[in-house]
C-alpha cells in the first residue's frame, strides 16, 4: 500500500516527544497509520478523528522506557519520517541524517574512506561532533551489531531505508536509559510494521559528470490481521565510483607551499602540479646527484616536480585516486508479531546485509629503505661470490661508474625510488556481511494496575573478507635485486641459491616497464584481512503505573540487560610483519561483557493550577558491571513544565558513561601514515628565537640539517614519508559525560493563523571528563618542542642523519596512544520551527532546524590548553536545514536547503606556522546546498518522482593537500562538503 510517500511530511520535528504541539495526535497516528493508503492530509484528519473517538494508546518514545499517551520527553527529540527519507532519494540513511544540523562530519563515508585499510565505504554518524563512538545507534530501541571491527559504530548501509518508519534523534546524554555510548545522544531507527500489500521502488541516477551512477530496487511486502503481522523487504543498490581525475580541482597532485616551507605567507600559494617524486621509471641516487630515464631508456637529470624536456619525471597520483568509492548492497529485512493470547505476543526482527566495496589508488611508491631497512636503503650493486665481488648485470654502467662502497661491506651501493606501475594500482575488494536476529515475548499483566513487559534475546554478526593488491613481498624483492650473471655468461639469476630454489627471478627496476612478468609474479604479495564482530544480548523490562497521585499516575520502568561483544581483525602474515612494504598491522582481538540494571520513574507533581497546566519529574538510574572496566553508574533527571496549553518548558541533567571499545583497549601498535602535519622545526636557524627553536636545535638530526642548509629544510620525500603507530591501552577506564539541556516549546494553537505553527529552542551543554582520546599528533609535536609537555616527545622519532632521499632530522615516526587524559566540551542552542496549512488549492509545509555551537573544545591532557574545534572545518558554529514543500492533488514538489557556516583551519596548524597565525584567522566561506524533488501520481498506486541533489552545483571549498581537513585525492573535506556536484535521480513507486 502507498504510505505517506506522495506528500512530504515534516522533516525535522522537535518538541517534547514526537511532534511539535501535536504529540498526542501524532502518537496516535503512529499507532494506526501502518499500511494505510492515505495522503498526508488524510492521515492527519484520521488521526484527529481517532483521538476524539478512542482512548489514548500509550507508546514508548526514545529517551524513556515509560509508555505515555503524550509521547513526551524532557530531552530534545527530533524525528525524520519515512516520507522524508523517500523524498531525499538517498541510497542509505547516512545521507539523510547528515543534513540534520545536530550531526557532525562522519568518521567514515563513501567520500572519505578510499585510503582506509579496513571498513571502506561504511556509513557512520556523529552527533555533536563528539565522535562516532559517543553516538548510540539503536533499532527499535535495541542495540545493533557494529559494522567496524573493534568499534561500536553501526554501519547504516546494513539498514534498508525503505523499511524505516521513522528515525528519532535524541540529543543529550542517555546512558541511564540505554547504557554505554549514548554520551552525545541516540539515533533510534524504528522499522515499519503492520504493512499490507507490496510496495515496489525502482530508481536510477547519476551526476552531471556522468559518474556516481546509482541503481536501486526494493520490494517491501507484508500481511497483517488481528493475530499479528509479518513483513519482509528485499533491496539492491549500487553507487558508482567517482574518480579524482574527473574533477578539475582534484585532477592533479597539488599542495600548499606552506607544507614544505612552514611559512604562513605561503599558505595559499599552491604548488600545482606537485607530482610525487616516485616515478614509474625510477629515480636513482649514486654517490652524488640523481638521474632518471626517458621512455627510450636515455638517462636524464631528475626533476621531481614536473617534466624535463617534455619527459615526465614525477607522478600524478590523483590520476588513480577516488572521490567516492563504489558500494554495492544486497539487503533483506523482516519483522513480525504473533498473537499467543489476548495479553501476550511473540515478536521477531531479522536483518541480513551483504555489501561489496572496492577501492583503487595509485601504484605503490617503493623506496629502497622499504627493501633494505637495516642499511637505511643502501642497495648492493653486486654480490660477494667465493670472496670476489660480482656486479649485478642489471645495474647499468652509468650507475656503476658513479657509486662506491658506503657501508664498508666491499660492495658498491646506491639508493632508488620507484613507482611500481608494472604491479598495477593498489586496491582492495571487501565483502562485508551483517546478520542480526532478535526475538522475544511482550505483553501485559495485571497487578493492581496494568503493566507492560518485554523479554528479548538477540545475536548479531558482521564479517568482512578483504583482498588487496599492489603490494610486494619485501624479502623476495631484496633477493630479486641481488642478481649475478648466469652460468657461462647466461641470463642473470638471483645471487642466493636458496632464493633460486624458491623461484626467485631477478628484477630490473631501471626504466619504464622493465620489470618482467616472471619477476612480478615472484615479488608481488596479495594481502588479506579477515574481521569478525559479534554481539550477544539478552534483556527485559516492565513498565506501568504504581498508583495515582493528585496530579496523575506515577509511572515506573525497570529492567536488565546482558551483553557480550567480541571482535577480531587478522591481516595476512606479511602485513602483520610489515613485510609487504606497507603498513605493519598486527592482529587485534578482544571481548568484554556487561550486566546492567536500570530503573526509571515519571512523577506528576502539579496539574491544572495557575501557570501550571502540568509539572512532571522524570528520573532514571542505571548500574553496569563491565568485565573490562568494572562498575559504572549513569543517571538523569528531567522536568517538564506545561505553563499553559501553548507553552512548555523542559530541562534535563544527566551523567552518562562510555566504556572503552575493543580497539581502544586491545589494539596492538598499528602503523599509519598521517597527513596534514606541520613540523614546528621548519625554518629554524642556528640563531632564530621562536617558541620552538631551542628545543628543535637540541635534536642532533635537526642541528645537522641546519648546519647543512642554513635553516631546517624538508624535501618532498620528507613531507610525504611520515609514519607512526596507533596503540590501544588495556588500562583504560570508563569516561563520564555530564549534559545539561534546557528548552522551551511554543505551540500557539489559539491563534488561528498559527494553529499549525510550532517553535522550539533548546540549550545544550555536554562536558566529558576522563575522555578516552588518542593523543593528537600535531599536539604532540607542538607541546614537545615548545616545552609545555615534554612527555609528548616520546611519541616522536626523527631521522638522526640523512637516509636515502630523506633529510637529517626529518620526522620518521609520530605515534599516538589512547588514554583517559582528555576532556571534551560542546555548548550551543538548537532552534526549530515548523508550519503547514492549506494555501490556495494545496497544502504548504515549511520546516527549519538551526544549530548554533557557542563553544566546543578538546583537551589532550588535563594540563593542556583548550583546543577549540567549534568553528573549524567539519564543525561549523552555524548549521541549518530548511524544508519547503507543496502538495496539490497528485503533484508534490519540495526543496531542501542545507547551510554550512564559515569554517576555519585548525588553530594548532596555524600556530605551528612561521610566523604563527591566530585561531580563526584563516576561514573558508559558507556553503548552501539545495536539493529539489517533484513527484506525480499518474494512477492509483503508481507514482513517478524526479530529484536533483546539489541542484546548483555548489563547489566545495579548496582545502588542498597539506592543509588539515583535506581528504587525500579529493582536495577538500569530503566528509563535510559535497565533493561530487550536481546529481539527478528518477524513479517509480508502485503499490500492489
Amino acid at each position: 500500500m502507498m504510505e505517506t510517500i506522495l506528500s512530504r511530511s515534516i522533516r525535522v520535528i522537535c518538541l517534547s516527544g514526537l511532534a511539535v504541539g501535536m504529540s498526542t495526535a501524532y502518537a496516535q497516528e503512529m499507532q494506526t497509520q501502518g499500511g494505510q493508503n492515505q495522503s498526508g492530509a488524510a492521515q492527519q484528519q484520521a488521526a484527529a478523528a481517532t483521538e476524539a473517538q478512542q482512548p489514548m494508546q500509550r507508546i514508548e518514545v526514545t529517551g524513556s522506557r515509560i509508555r505515555s499517551p503524550n509521547a513526551d520527553s524532557p530531552s530534545p527529540l527530533q524525528v525524520l519520517s519515512a516520507a522524508d527519507i523517500a523524498a531525499s532519494g538517498a541510497a542509505n540513511l547516512q545521507q539523510v541524517l547528515l543534513d540534520n544540523p545536530t550531526m557532525g562530519s562522519p568518521a567514515i563515508s563513501r567520500t572519505n574512506s578510499a585510503f582506509q585499510t579496513a571498513s571502506v565505504g561504511v556509513a557512520t554518524v556523529d552527533l555533536r561532533n563528539l565522535g562516532t563512538s559517543r553516538t548510540l545507534v539503536l533499532v527499535n530501541g535495541r542495540r545493533f551489531v557494529s559494522g567496524i571491527p573493534g568499534e561500536s559504530a553501526v554501519d547504516l548501509n546494513s539498514i534498508p531505508t525503505d523499511f524505516i518508519e521513522r528515525v528519532e534523534l535524541l540529543t543529550g546524554g542517555a546512558s541511564a536509559a540505554y547504557g554505554s555510548d549514548a554520551v552525545a545522544g541516540v539515533v533510534n531507527i524504528i522499522t515499519k510494521r503492520s504493512f499490507n500489500g507490496i510496495m515496489l521502488d525502482a530508481q536510477m541516477g547519476e551526476s552531471s559528470k556522468n559518474d556516481d551512477q546509482k541503481r536501486k530496487f526494493s520490494a517491501t511486502f507484508g500481511t497483517s490481521n488481528d493475530d499479528g503481522f509479518l513483513m519482509g523487504h528485499l533491496g539492491y543498490s549500487r553507487q558508482g565510483q567517482v574518480w579524482s581525475r574527473d574533477r578539475e580541482r582534484s585532477s592533479v597532485d597539488q599542495q600548499t607551499r606552506a607544507a614544505s616551507t612552514g611559512n604562513s605567507a605561503d599558505l595559499f600559494t599552491v604548488q600545482r602540479p606537485f607530482y610525487s617524486s616516485f616515478a614509474p621509471q625510477g629515480t636513482f641516487f649514486p654517490d652524488s646527484g640523481s638521474f632518471t630515464y626517458d621512455r627510450s631508456g636515455n638517462v636524464i637529470p631528475a626533476n621531481t616536480n614536473g617534466t624535463n624536456g617534455g619527459v615526465a619525471t614525477g607522478f600524478n597520483r590523483n590520476e588513480f585516486r577516488s572521490i567516492a568509492v563504489p558500494v554495492e548492497r544486497y539487503l533483506f529485512a523482516t519483522n513480525g508479531e504473533l498473537k499467543i493470547n489476548e495479553k501476550t505476543r511473540a515478536f521477531m526482527e531479522g536483518t541480513y546485509a551483504s555489501s561489496h566495496v572496492s577501492t583503487s589508488i595509485e601504484p605503490f611508491a617503493l623506496g629502497a629503505e622499504d627493501i633494505f631497512p637495516s642499511t637505511g636503503g643502501s642497495v648492493p650493486a653486486g654480490s660477494m661470490v667465493n670472496g670476489s665481488l660480482v656486479m649485478n648485470p642489471l645495474v647499468p654502467q652509468y650507475l656503476r661508474d658513479r657509486i662506491s662502497d658506503n657501508d664498508g661491506d666491499g660492495i658498491p651501493d646506491y639508493y632508488f625510488t620507484r613507482r611500481l606501475s608494472e604491479v598495477g594500482s593498489r586496491g582492495s575488494t571487501a565483502e562485508r556481511d551483517t546478520f542480526r536476529f532478535v526475538t522475544g515475548v511482550k505483553g501485559e499483566f495485571d497487578a493492581w494496575k496494568t503493566w507492560n513487559y518485554e523479554v528479548y534475546g538477540g545475536y548479531g554478526q558482521t564479517k568482512e573478507a578483504q583482498q588487496s593488491t599492489g603490494q610486494v613481498n619485501v624479502l623476495n624483492f631484496a633477493n630479486a635485486l641481488q642478481a649475478i650473471p648466469g652460468e657461462n655468461g647466461g641470463a642473470p639469476v638471483c645471487a642466493s641459491a636458496d632464493a633460486r630454489i624458491q623461484g626467485c627471478v631477478p628484477i630490473n627496476i631501471f626504466g619504464f616497464n622493465t620489470i618482467s612478468p616472471e619477476a612480478l609474479k615472484y615479488v608481488t604479495a596479495p594481502g588479506s584481512l579477515l574481521t569478525r564482530t559479534t554481539q550477544k544480548l539478552v534483556g527485559g523490562q516492565i513498565n506501568g503505573e504504581v498508583w495515582d497521585l493528585p496530579a496523575g499516575p506515577l509511572g515506573v520502568a525497570a529492567g536488565f540487560e546482558w551483553r557480550k561483544e567480541f571482535s577480531s581483525a587478522v591481516p595476512d602474515a606479511l602485513t602483520q610483519a610489515g613485510l609487504n612494504a606497507g603498513n605493519a598491522t598486527p592482529p587485534t582481538s578482544g571481548e568484554f561483557s556487561v550486566k546492567e540494571i536500570f530503573l526509571e520513574s515519571r512523577v506528576p507533581l502539579l496539574k491544572d493550577m495557575p501557570f501550571v497546566k502540568s509539572l512532571d519529574f522524570l528520573g532514571a538510574f542505571r548500574h553496569g558491571d563491565y568485565s573490562s572496566v568494572g562498575s559504572t553508574n549513569s543517571w538523569n533527571a528531567g522536568v517538564e513544565w506545561s505553563v499553559i496549553d501553548d507553552v512548555k518548558i523542559r530541562g534535563t541533567r544527566s551523567l552518562s558513561t562510555r566504556a572503552p571499545n575493543i580497539n581502544e583497549l586491545y589494539q596492538a601498535p598499528s602503523q599509519d601514515f598521517p597527513s596534514g602535519l606541520n613540523d614546528p622545526c621548519l625554518g629554524v636557524t642556528a640563531t632564530s628565537n621562536g617558541q620552538y627553536d631551542a628545543l628543535c636545535r637540541a635534536n642532533p638530526g635537526v642541528a645537522a640539517n641546519i648546519a647543512a642548509n642554513g635553516e631546517f629544510t624538508l624535501n618532498q620525500a620528507d613531507i610525504q614519508g611520515v609514519s607512526g603507530f596507533n596503540r590501544g591501552n588495556p588500562d583504560l577506564k570508563a569516561e563520564k559525560g555530564r549534559s545539561t539541556t534546557f528548552g522551551v516549546v511554543w505551540t500557539p494553537r489559539g491563534i488561528d493563523v498559527l494553529k499549525r505553527f510550532t517553535f522550539t529552542a533548546d540549550y545544550f551543554n555536554i562536558k566529558i571528563a576522563d575522555a578516552i582520546l588518542s593523543t593528537g599528533r600535531q599536539y604532540a609535536l607542538q607541546s614537545c618542542y615548545n616545552g609545555s609537555n615534554p612527555a609528548m616527545c616520546s611519541f616522536i622519532t626523527r631521522r638522526p642523519t640523512a637516509t636515502g632521499n630523506n633529510s637529517a632530522g626529518s620526522l620518521d615516526l609520530v605515534d599516538t596512544a589512547v588514554s583517559n587524559t582528555g576532556g571534551f566540551t560542546t555548548e550551543g542552542i538548537d532552534l526549530t520551527a515548523a508550519w503547514n496549512d492549506r494555501v490556495g488549492p494545496g497544502r504548504l509545509s515549511t520546516k527549519l532546524a538551526y544549530t548554533y555551537v557557542k563553544q566546543g573544545w578538546i583537551k589532550e591532557t588535563p594540563d593542556a590548553e583548550q583546543d577549540p574545534f567549534a568553528g573549524e572545518i567539519g564543525a561549523p558554529k552555524n548549521k541549518a536545514l530548511f524544508d519547503i514543500g507543496y502538495k496539490w492533488n497528485d503533484l508534490s514538489v519540495s526543496a531542501t536547503m542545507t547551510y554550512i557556516g564559515r569554517s576555519a583551519l585548525d588553530d594548532q596548524f596555524l600556530a605551528a606556522l612561521t610566523p604563527a597565525l591566530p585561531a580563526n584567522s584563516v576561514k573558508f566561506g559558507s556553503r548552501t546546498y539545495t536539493d529539489l524533488q517533484a513527484s506525480y501520481q499518474i494512477m492509483k498506486g503508481t507514482e513517478l518522482y524526479f530529484g536533483l541533489n546539489n541542484a546548483f552545483d555548489t563547489k566545495p571549498p579548496a582545502i588542498i593537500s597539506g592543509m588539515p581537513g583535506s581528504d587525500t585525492g579529493v582536495e577538500t573535506a569530503a566528509g563535510t562538503y559535497d565533493p561530487i556536484g550536481r546529481r539527478w535521480y528518477a524513479g517509480v513507486r508502485v503499490a500492489l
